[in-house]
Order: structure tokens, then C-alpha cells, then sequence
């Protein structure tokens, strides 16, 4: 093993400790997703529940002990329910954004890992064979192939090793790539449901206003009512007592 490091040369080293890079990496990565795997489904049914009555404290702490973006979202929305449904639906996009990093994290070092180290394994290919060819040019290997087999070994094996560190890195780098597109397709439609869910609830809660009752017109108070018919006593005494007068004007 230590002779073919040692035929390998100094490019070989890199293309080592960039695989151990990518290891570390791949590891990571499927230690997180695996820890923020959740039933989506399940855990949006026993949020709904939860604040269709108004159980605010149950939903949040359902929240905080099932550790996923979706979570992250549904605790932002309940948090910020009171909120007009533009702002609500402001306040998750932006919490979704800042779950983006955490998903993403280290994918673009694995990614230049994959593509970088079939070039180094070039380079090495590269440097072997001019290697070679000096050897051959000084006639040196006239006396000692061995010599002229290592520049040829060096060229090979650095190939060989950055092909190997190359291939997998790609694969897991388009596996990992592949679920954090999906985890975000999720998470937009899952803003869409809470903000219906949220939106319901306000429905709910703002109850239309009974309508006002027709005020009743007062009645005349008893007092009123004789003064009233008192006036039209008085008036129709008065009317009488003309008729009479003017009679008796016309008989004299």
C-alpha cells in the first residue's frame, strides 16, 4: 500500500485527502437528512388538529419535538397567526428561504470534489508521462526499466484514483441534490396548506356582526297622551262656542 502511495507522487496525496473530504461529507449529510425524516402527512394532521381548537401551546410543543423543516414552518405560522394572510404568507417564505443554507450545507464542496479530482487524476497523468518521457530522452531506462516504470505508474495510478474518488462523489452529490429539490417542493406546497389552515381559522373567529335591531319608536308617555286629548277637548269646545256666537249675531 505504501509503495503504490509512494509511486503515486504528491498528486495522489491530494486525491486521498480530497476523498476523505468526501466521505466526511456523505456521512454528514445522510446522518441529517435521516435525522429530519418525519411523516409529513401525519404530523400536519396532528398540527391541523391542534389549532382548529385552539391548542396553540400543544401545536408549538408538537413542533419542537419533531425537529424537520416542516416544523420550522408550522411553528412560524402559529406563531405569527394573528398576522393578515399577505404578511403570513411572507413571514413562512421567509422562514423556508432560511431552511435552504441548512439543507444545502457542504453540497457544494462534495460537488467540486467530484469534479475536480478525475482532473487531478489527469494532471497526474500528465506529469507521469513527462516523467517517462525524460527518462527516455536521457536514455536512463536503457540501463534501468524500472525507472521508466514508475513515471508510468504514476501516470496510471493517479487516473485510476481520481476516477474512483470522481464516480461516487458524483452519485451521492446528485442523490443529496435530488432530495433537497424535493424537501423544498414539499415545503412550498406545505406554506400553501398552512396559510389555508391559518386562513380558515380567522374565518372562523370573525363571526359576521347580527344585524342592528330597528330602533321602536317611543310611545307617547300617559301624560302626553292627556295633554293631547286635552288640546283637542279645549279646540273642539272652542269651535262650538264660535258657532254659537255667530248664531246669535245672525238672529238679532
Amino acid at each position: 500500500m505504501l509503495d503504490i502511495l509512494k509511486k503515486g507522487g504528491p498528486i495522489l496525496w491530494i486525491i486521498i485527502l480530497l476523498s476523505v473530504f468526501a466521505v466526511a461529507i456523505i456521512i454528514e449529510r445522510l446522518l441529517y437528512f435521516r435525522k429530519i425524516k418525519v411523516d409529513e402527512e401525519k404530523l400536519f394532521l396532528r398540527i391541523k388538529g391542534a389549532v382548529e381548537k385552539d391548542h396553540f401551546d400543544e401545536a408549538l410543543s408538537i413542533c419542537d419535538s419533531n425537529v424537520s423543516p416542516l416544523s420550522a414552518l408550522m411553528k412560524v405560522g402559529i406563531e405569527h397567526r394573528n398576522l393578515p394572510a399577505h404578511l403570513q404568507k411572507e413571514m413562512l417564505k421567509d422562514a423556508a428561504r432560511q431552511e435552504i443554507p441548512q439543507l444545502e450545507r457542504y453540497l457544494t464542496p462534495l460537488g467540486t470534489i467530484a469534479h475536480i479530482s478525475p482532473l487531478l487524476g489527469l494532471l497526474g497523468t500528465v506529469t507521469g508521462n513527462i516523467e517517462a518521457f525524460g527518462i527516455l530522452g536521457g536514455g536512463r531506462s536503457l540501463g534501468d526499466p524500472s525507472i521508466l516504470a514508475n513515471g508510468i505508474s504514476e501516470a496510471l495510478l493517479t487516473t485510476a484514483a481520481g476516477l474512483i474518488v470522481s464516480i461516487p462523489a458524483v452519485i451521492f452529490y446528485n442523490h443529496l441534490v435530488k432530495k433537497v429539490e424535493t424537501i423544498l417542493i414539499k415545503m412550498e406546497s406545505q406554506v400553501n396548506e398552512m396559510i389555508v389552515l391559518l386562513k380558515g381559522r380567522h374565518s372562523k373567529e370573525q363571526k359576521p356582526a347580527p344585524a342592528p335591531m330597528e330602533q321602536e319608536i317611543p310611545s307617547l308617555s300617559p301624560r302626553l297622551v292627556r295633554r293631547t286629548e286635552g288640546l283637542r277637548h279645549s279646540g273642539n269646545m272652542a269651535g262650538i262656542s264660535g258657532r254659537r256666537t255667530s248664531g246669535a249675531g245672525e238672529r238679532r
